[in-house]
């Protein structure tokens, strides 16, 4: 999955702040490049989260206008399944000093993330290590 995506850079308080047009969010960075890491950093991790969950990416618009003043910038990200960084099931229960079952139950109620792909469940390493 391509996700191609337009954010305001613009300083404030010292910091850039990268606000993502479209989408509910942001980040920053110390500079420019740095907020704008920051952003494709984020938009990945909004990307793998709708593709681990199934969920149509929203229709983005390009061709914004700056609303603080500051510089839109695209940016776009490339994101599969075989790309995140996961674990198995049996892995992060074993992390976590749980069961197999216990962490089905923890990725349902959002205390994980994960997926599962045909008999198979897996667990970003991320939110095992959140945990």
């Amino acid at each position: 999955m391509f996700v191609l995506a337009e954010f305001e850079l613009f300083e404030d308080e010292g910091m850039v702040v990268a606000l993502p047009y479209d989408l509910e969010g942001g980040t920053e960075g110390y500079d420019f490049r740095d907020a704008a890491t920051m952003a494709a950093d984020w938009l990945r991790a909004e990307a793998e989260h709708w593709l681990m969950s199934g969920i149509e990416p929203p229709e983005l618009e390009l061709n914004h206008a700056p609303r603080h003043g500051g510089q839109v910038t695209i940016i776009g990200v490339s994101v599969s399944l075989e790309t995140i960084d996961t674990v198995t099931a049996s892995e992060a229960a074993e992390l976590l000093g749980v069961s197999r079952p216990r962490i089905t139950q923890m990725i349902k109620s959002g205390k994980l993330e994960g997926y599962t792909k045909g008999h198979a469940t897996f667990v970003t390493r991320a939110s095992v290590e959140a945990r």
